[in-house]
C-alpha cells in the first residue's frame, strides 16, 4: 500500500524476481476492503508518507483474512520509529531510501516466513475416494481438499458434527495409504463435512507433507527447498532491513 512511485519501482520487480505476484493499492478505503476480503501471503504498507497507512497496519492483526499475514511496514525516518513499527505489529521494517539490494536482502528473510504461513492454511483441492467408517458403518466419501490439519468430504448421507470416524485413503500419485482419525468440524445436510485429524501417525503426517509441498510448488517455486529454512533460519541483522526472528509470534503480498 503506497502512492510512493519510487518505493513501488524498487518493490514491484524485487518481489517478481522472487516469482511473487504484487498487487498496488494506492487508497487506505480501498486496500482496508481488499484485506477484509481477500488473503495475502504479506502486506507491505508503507506506514509514514501514505494517508491511512499507519491506522492499516495498527488493524491488520483484526482482519479474519490477514492477522496471520507476514507484514512490513516502510518507515520515512521522522515519523514512526522501529520500534513502534514492530509494537503494531510489523514483522519487517524497511528504511526509506531503499535501494534493490536491501529490499532483496529483506525479502529473501521474509520469504521463509511467508512459505511457513501459506503451509499453515494451504489447502490443495483434490478428488479422491475415502473410506469413512462410522461405528459399524463403512461410508463412501470424495475429498475435494486436503491440508496438513485436515480433510473435507461430500458424502451421500449427513455426519453428525463432533463424531470422530475413522479415514482411510490413498494420496493421488502415491502408494502408501493413510489411516487416521477425523473429528467433524462441521457439517451440513447435503453431505459435506470437514474434518480435523487427530493424532495422524508420523509416517503418515511426512507423506503428507511431502505430498503437499509438492502441490505447493506450482503456487510458489522454490517452496519445497524452502521449508526446512522456514523452520530453522534465523534472518542477519541488517542496519537497512530490521527484521524480527522466526521465534517472534507472527501475528500471508499476493
Amino acid at each position: 500500500m503506497s502512492r510512493d512511485a519510487d518505493l513501488v519501482r524498487v518493490i514491484r520487480p524485487t518481489l517478481q524476481k522472487l516469482e511473487i505476484d504484487v498487487e498496488i493499492c494506492q487508497e487506505a478505503r480501498v486496500a482496508t476492503e481488499i484485506l477484509i476480503s481477500e488473503k495475502f501471503d504479506a502486506v507491505i504498507v508503507d506506514c509514514d508518507d501514505f494517508k491511512g497507512g499507519l491506522e492499516i497496519l495498527q488493524g491488520l492483526r483484526n482482519t479474519p483474512s490477514n492477522r496471520n499475514s507476514v507484514t512490513f511496514a516502510v518507515l520515512n525516518g521522522k515519523r514512526t520509529t522501529t520500534q513502534e513499527a514492530f509494537g503494531f505489529g510489523a514483522n519487517f521494517v524497511l528504511q526509506k531510501p531503499i535501494s534493490f539490494l536491501n529490499a532483496t536482502r529483506c525479502f529473501n528473510a521474509a520469504v521463509n516466513f511467508m512459505v511457513r504461513e501459506r503451509r499453515r492454511y494451504f489447502r490443495q483441492p483434490v478428488r479422491m475416494p475415502v473410506e469413512v467408517v462410522h461405528g459399524e458403518r463403512l461410508l463412501k466419501a470424495t475429498a475435494t481438499n486436503i491440508s496438513e490439519g485436515g480433510i473435507a468430504l461430500r458424502l451421500r448421507e449427513a455426519l453428525p458434527k463432533g463424531a470422530a470416524p475413522n479415514l482411510r485413503f490413498t494420496l493421488p500419485a502415491t502408494n502408501s495409504g493413510i489411516e487416521v482419525v477425523g473429528e467433524v468440524a462441521w457439517a451440513d445436510a447435503q453431505g459435506r463435512a470437514g474434518l480435523r485429524f487427530r493424532n495422524l501417525p508420523a509416517g503418515s503426517q511426512e507423506l503428507l507433507e511431502n505430498w503437499l509441498n509438492r502441490q505447493m510448488e506450482a503456487g510458489l517455486p522454490g517452496a519445497s527447498e524452502r521449508f526446512v529454512a522456514a523452520d530453522a533460519a534465523t534472518p542477519a541483522a541488517d542496519p537497512d532491513a530490521k527484521v524480527t526472528t522466526p521465534g517472534t509470534d507472527t501475528k500471508n503480498s499476493h
